[in-house]
């Protein structure tokens, strides 16, 4: 047999394999999540530990080690299966994706008992009753009830009950933040006015900090159940069985009330009643793009302005760095040197956060639109000066020298001899990076901008439709990034006027 006869029979036999496999009833899935559990000696639970407190987070004490109520549930649930525990990082608002596409077992991870959830995934009988709570500075006054948060600046962690509870209420200037963390940081910096989010997040955060207060009593109690996939029946069941187990043995309040979040609601558990959720029609965004492309849009004015402005920062900044490495005096070498070298070694997001979380605790305050074109222009500001080093170095130094015999000083010679000749060099890169900077400027949604990919995110998670909003999203990118791309060839082909 020939090795192309072997290839092609190994082929064969693979797709064969992919067929039989996908051909496999989910029932026989089903029965097999339970089994790989106990077989792998571990149960995978999803879990966001970043600023992830009280639910999982690393023990001030020991931080390679995570503590928290959920984490220690997480434990006495899987000693239930006779396995271990382990916990898969992964960002909260993308658990039920992570899930979907296999990432872990189950989530457990303060996800709400709400009919979008379960519409989504099978979710377990509850293991905590959680409620609303409004934070505000110590100072502010009246914020009380949700009627009280009309017209005020609010922030509210995304994907999550307090975002849906503001969404309909509306009248409220939301913000949306990816972590617990940051709207304290940006309600104590004076740039939003409250914050709404479970209270147990309020009662770790919020309470003992000075300058933070409880505003008002929790309200619009709810449930936290543990997710699973939806075919994994015999998972769910078994997860049912051990939390019944763990509340009928004290077990969970043991544990609740070792990080203070027992209160006189979680007696509810003990009478949960799961309700009915009516199956809702799938959405597909592509045929009814009428109502989903005018919010894309109005996240792509955003993203728009942000990389047009941002650019002209980055260009002129990069210029400056440039003249000043090239041509200025040793000390100034030096710091522009330094500065390129250290912003290309930091990654964009940490300087994002600087700006914006760091800057207010020495006086400077910079709203959410400023920072994102500060941080996304500076940080382009040192790649655009090595553009230039290199267009400026390609130009043949004899042509400096001939300008400067015919009179020409040095400064006249760069702009009117060697800058122009540069340009042209130039062009190809900056552009590449001015198309880059549409797709870059998803990354300022950390600091609550609401921009394009972001839009598609919160999309998505409302109708579930990746795909469809996906294509959509990805062509919007594409229209703004196409033009770009002749209009540079076009200057481009216009500044060769000694190839013509």
């Amino acid at each position: 047999m020939n090795k192309a006869s072997r290839l092609s029979r190994v082929a064969l036999y693979s797709l064969l394999t992919v067929l039989l496999l996908a051909s496999r009833p989910l029932s026989s899935f089903a029965a097999d999540t339970l089994e790989a559990i106990r077989n792998r000696g571990a149960l995978l639970w999803g879990a966001d530990a970043e600023g992830g407190a009280p639910y999982a987070y690393p023990d001030p004490q020991k931080p390679e080690q995570l503590v928290g109520f959920e984490y220690d549930l997480a434990d006495a649930l899987a000693a239930k299966f006779g396995v271990k525990a382990r916990m898969v990082q992964n960002q909260w608002d993308q658990l039920i994706p992570a899930l979907e596409r296999g990432n872990f077992d189950i989530i457990l991870n303060g996800l709400e008992l709400t009919p979008d959830n379960q519409r989504r995934i099978a979710m377990s009988r509850p293991y905590f009753v959680y409620a609303q709570q409004i934070v505000t500075r110590r100072d502010t006054e009246g914020l009380t009830r949700m009627e009280d948060l009309k017209g005020k600046s609010v922030g509210v962690l995304s994907s999550s009950a307090a975002q849906r509870l503001v969404e309909k209420t509306g009248g409220v200037d939301l913000r949306i933040y990816p972590g617990n963390v940051e709207s304290f940081r940006d309600l104590k910096a004076h740039r939003i006015e409250a914050v709404l989010l479970d209270l147990p997040i309020a009662l770790f955060y919020a309470k003992p900090d000075p300058a933070l207060v409880l505003s008002g009593t929790p309200f619009a109690p709810g449930y936290y159940g543990i997710g699973v996939r939806k075919h994994d029946a015999a998972l769910l069941a078994a997860v049912n069985q051990a939390i019944e187990d763990l509340v009928q043995d004290n077990t969970l309040e043991r544990i609740c009330r070792k990080y203070g979040v027992w209160d006189e609601r979680q007696e509810r558990l003990k009478d949960y009643q799961p309700e009915v959720v009516p199956e809702k029609k799938s959405i597909s965004t592509l045929r009814e793009w009428p109502k989903y492309l005018p919010l894309l849009l109005r996240g792509a004015v955003t993203t728009v302005e942000l990389s047009v402005l941002a650019m002209a920062l980055a260009v002129l900044a990069g210029l400056v760095v440039v003249l000043m490495r090239l041509y200025g005096i040793a000390p100034l070498r030096w710091l522009a040197k330094a500065y390129v070298e250290i912003i290309r070694g930091t990654p964009l997001l940490i300087q994002l956060f600087l700006i914006y979380y760091g800057l207010p605790e020495i006086g400077i305050r910079l709203n959410a639109f400023f920072a994102a074109i500060l941080g996304l222009g500076l940080n382009y500001a040192a790649s655009e000066s090595e553009n230039y080093r290199a267009g400026i170095q390609s130009i043949p130094h004899g042509q400096t020298e001939a300008a400067l015999a015919l009179g020409m000083n040095r400064w006249q010679a760069l702009r009117h001899v060697v800058l122009p000749q540069a340009l042209r060099v130039v062009i190809p890169p900056v552009t590449n990076d001015f198309i880059a900077m549409f797709k870059d400027s998803s990354i300022v949604s950390v600091i609550t901008m609401v921009e394009l990919t972001k839009v598609y995110g919160m999309l998505a998670m409302s109708t579930y439709d990746y795909i469809g909003l996906g294509l959509m999203t990805a062509g919007i990118y594409f229209a703004l990034s196409y033009p770009a791309s002749i209009f540079a060839n076009r200057l481009e082909r216009k500044l060769c006027y000694d190839r013509r």
